[in-house]
């Protein structure tokens, strides 16, 4: 079977309130991913959107942007979760055979929409949504206050992984200006306002304006494309039960069967000593920390003592992860695409050194619910 490759890819700045319209940013992102592969619309043979009814306030909300991502007169459809999900749909198109460029896109304007009350029908109807005790602010709550009480970790620890987060997003062009701090420390992360005890508003990724791409195409086609494809070498995905109760929030089960899956169809043994860098999709400072142990990047509980700057023993989110800018339906296709930049040498500021196989991941749902992961590996 052939291999799937990444030929192109574009962000488009993240912002807390975009000065411009939602399609203007999705056709600079399509337009600006086919241009990077110095490709045209006409190469173009299958679309996915990744995009949210709820959040874009009316039915079949893809319908609306067909034309500006490039789907006019190709085959054309749509996910509802995350972009690195749209991602793994896009895979799967490419290997059947059927297409030769795929377009993935996804993102959307939360500062047009009320994101949290938005994500209230996530939750059960009869007796969590009316009384709204339970949402996506209290879960993130509950969740790291489980993780610090199993395993005896402080707030101070889980506040490091802000600072260096909010640090590496001040290297990265890209980021949400709000999530740019280089000067930032655990007090100033512990002393900001509360967002459900013990998450702070600091250690939170902040939902926000964006859009990215990217281009897949079949192994031979990516060669005639460029010569330094990113390749798609594993994938895994699995979600966990809907109620918070009925899983133990202190570590993440699905993202563990995720990890299993992409590693055994990389080949991959120890993903400590193999993975060179790890993007991965943390909706809050305490989920880096919960993943990377789901991912057998550190043993249970000790996530907080692993070197994980930029060049240290492992590099996780170098570009400062979600917490650099949170774009519903484009988090994590953004991971992929920081990835794939470290992989081909283009993270200018934040590169990590000699980097050949990365991960990135994807999540939806309430603390992590459902979890996706890619392998990436760069050369011919």
């Amino acid at each position: 079977m052939e291999k799937v490759g990444i030929v192109g890819y574009y962000q488009v700045k993240l912002h807390s309130d975009a000065n411009y319209g939602r399609y203007e940013m999705i056709f600079e992102a399509v337009r600006g991913a086919v241009d990077m592969a110095g490709l045209k619309k006409k190469d173009i043979s299958t679309v996915i959107s990744c995009t949210n009814d709820y959040y874009d306030g009316r039915t079949i909300s893809n319908c609306f942007t067909v034309e500006v991502g490039g789907g006019y007169m190709a085959d054309e459809s749509k996910v509802e979760m995350d972009g690195a999900h749209a991602v793994l749909y896009g895979l799967m198109r490419i290997l059947s055979g059927n297409h030769k460029l795929a377009v993935v896109w996804g993102g959307s304007m939360p500062s047009c929409f009320p994101y949290h009350s938005t994500r209230l029908f996530e939750t059960d109807p009869t007796w969590e949504r009316p009384l709204t005790y339970v949402n996506d602010i209290t879960s993130a709550g509950f969740q790291m206050r489980s993780y610090m009480e199993k395993y005896g970790v402080s707030a101070e620890e889980i506040a490091n992984v802000a600072v260096k987060n909010r640090k590496n997003a001040a290297k990265n062009p890209l980021a949400l200006a709000e999530a740019q701090n280089s000067n930032i420390d655990v007090k100033q992360v512990l002393a900001s306002d509360i967002y459900a005890d013990p998450v702070t508003e600091l250690m939170v990724a902040q939902p926000c304006d964006g859009v990215a791409a990217i281009l897949l195409a079949p192994q031979r086609q990516a060669l005639k494309i460029t010569d330094n494809p990113v390749w798609i070498t594993g994938v895994g995905y699995a979600q966990e039960a809907y109620y918070l109760g009925d899983r133990n929030l202190y570590e993440s089960k699905s993202m563990e069967l995720a990890g299993k899956t992409a590693f055994e169809s990389a080949g991959i043994k120890d993903p400590k000593s193999e993975i060179d860098v790890a993007e991965l999709f943390e909706a809050y400072a305490h989920e880096e920390l919960i993943l990377s142990e789901a991912l057998g990047l550190a043993e249970k509980g000790k996530g907080a003592g692993i070197n994980s700057e930029i060049n240290g023993d492992i590099s996780i989110n170098p570009s400062g992860g979600a917490i650099s800018g949170n774009p519903p339906c484009a988090t994590g296709l953004v991971r992929i695409i920081e990835a794939a930049r470290q992989l081909r040498g283009e993270a200018k500021g934040y590169q990590v050194n000699n980097a050949k196989k990365a991960i990135a991941s994807g999540q939806i749902g309430m603390c992590a619910q459902n979890n996706i992961l890619f392998v990436l590996e760069g050369g011919n």
